[in-house]
């Protein structure tokens, strides 16, 4: 498994190893204990798959508020997405920055995203499918977002015209009017 920290370091690409011949391939995409050798200690309780059939879809940006704060780590089993994690941690260097890379079937890549970000992807490919592990339960209570295109972040989104979006993330607030509840720890 290799372990790559993008420019905001506590979020990760990782890339499991893919084993292949004439029949197919074997990849073991999740192993605890190889996260924690990589020093990356994640309980994950629940595993979650989306399915978006148009490209230019767009899911986000998400977050969950304590005390249900969610860790994910994400793969694509079908077709690629852009996948963005924007720093909400209060008192962080990178707060309100964002990162993002492409994450495929191809690429066999993987995104991990702390709790303290919000995180959404848009598909790139038709018929994407998206599997994400998180470390807590869905808490609707708990659910926040933010503004998909807010120009205080500014994230260059790889689309071509409108996103598809749901009514509820059309719906979430901008940067400037959210108190986060999240806090840095250096």
């Amino acid at each position: 498994m290799q372990v790559e920290p993008l420019e905001i370091s506590d979020v990760k690409i990782i890339t499991p190893k893919k084993f292949g011949d004439h029949r197919g391939f074997f990849s073991e995409t999740y192993n605890q204990g190889a996260f924690e050798a990589a020093g990356l200690d994640y309980t994950f309780i629940q595993d979650n798959h989306s399915y978006s059939a148009p490209k230019g879809t767009l899911r986000g940006l998400h977050f969950q508020t304590p005390p249900h704060g969610q860790d994910k780590l994400l793969r694509v089993i079908r077709g690629a997405i852009f996948d963005v994690a924007v720093d909400i941690r209060k008192g962080s260097p990178s707060y309100g920055k964002w990162v993002g890379r492409v994450i495929s079937a191809e690429e066999w890549n993987q995104i991990l995203v702390p709790v303290g970000f919000a995180h959404g992807f848009c598909t790139i490919e038709e018929n994407t499918e998206v599997l994400y592990k998180v470390t807590g339960k869905y808490a609707p209570d708990c659910e926040g977002g933010l503004t998909w295109n807010d120009p205080d972040i500014g994230i260059d989104w790889p689309l071509d015209g409108a996103p598809i979006l749901s009514a509820k993330d059309e719906a979430y607030q901008p940067f400037s009017e959210f108190d986060s509840p999240f806090t840095y720890e250096a």
